[in-house]
């Protein structure tokens, strides 16, 4: 398998304090990948490293064999990492609707001048850009919501919404923060189902951070693990689980059981 992204000797100081520190992971085209701690870790700082929100202090983060350190977030995600957010992060006043198409944008061919005078490729670009937003929205089970305000829906078609979101923009790379929390064991069961369902689907690379381990030791294939900045282990769910560092570092074997 091709490398996909590769982040070397990463770290990240906040006024003296490293929150990611040697941060050393690589992730091949088709994984799926799970970054796990406990809370305060690291992870979300790992992803907002990954995305361009922070620029290392130190080491090389490549996407797709190019460096991506110094690019603002929009340049990252086209070039085609996307992600949802621990606190989900919609355009709450705007349809079901908008919000995914707002996400195709990224990738529109028309101009400035075109779509001020609503003039050459814009109609037509924006007619196909409708027309897959309601096919991706149907594939969430959320085009009867198309155009409800989105900060009407329930939590659970809320998280189905922003993953909706992050795979308009059309990604090689998703990146799932926390992608179950607030979620009842049968919405779990049902968002594993499509986290594998969407990955053979979208023909995507996953890393997902999440605290509920079924779910993690249930769909990943690898599993780095993070305390106090630093990668503790990585292996497979197996070897995670009989790592004597990741049973201390999680006070007990039973919670990653």
């Amino acid at each position: 398998m091709a490398e996909l992204l590769k982040a070397e000797n990463v770290s990240e100081v906040f006024g003296g304090l490293k929150a990611v520190d040697d941060f050393n992971i690589y992730i091949n085209q088709g994984e799926l990948i799970g970054l796990i701690g406990p809370n305060g870790a690291g992870k979300t700082t790992a992803f907002n490293l990954i995305t361009g929100v922070y620029r290392p202090t130190t080491g090389e983060i490549t996407f797709d064999g190019q460096s991506i350190v110094g690019l603002k977030p929009y340049q990252i995600t086209q070039r085609g990492i996307t992600r949802t957010f621990q606190n989900i992060r919609l355009f709450s006043e705007l349809s079901v609707l908008d919000n995914v198409k707002i996400a195709y944008h990224c990738h529109v061919k028309y101009g400035l001048l075109e779509s001020v005078l609503r003039m050459g490729r814009y109609f037509s670009e924006e007619a196909e850009i409708e027309e897959e937003s309601l096919k991706l929205l149907k594939i969430f089970k959320l085009d009867e919501h198309a155009y409800e305000v989105a900060k009407n829906l329930p939590y659970g078609a809320q998280r189905r919404l922003e993953i909706a979101r992050a795979l308009a923009a059309k990604p090689k790379l998703l990146l799932l923060d926390e992608p179950a929390a607030g979620m009842n064991p049968q919405e779990t069961h049902e968002l594993m189902e499509m986290i594998r369902w969407i990955r053979k689907q979208f023909g995507l690379t996953v890393l997902l951070i999440e605290h509920d381990m079924s779910l993690v030791m249930g769909i990943c294939e690898r599993i780095y693990v993070l305390e106090y900045g630093v990668i503790i282990a990585s292996g497979t769910p197996e070897e995670i689980q009989n790592d004597p560092e990741v049973i201390r570092a999680y006070l007990g074997a039973e919670t990653i059981n």
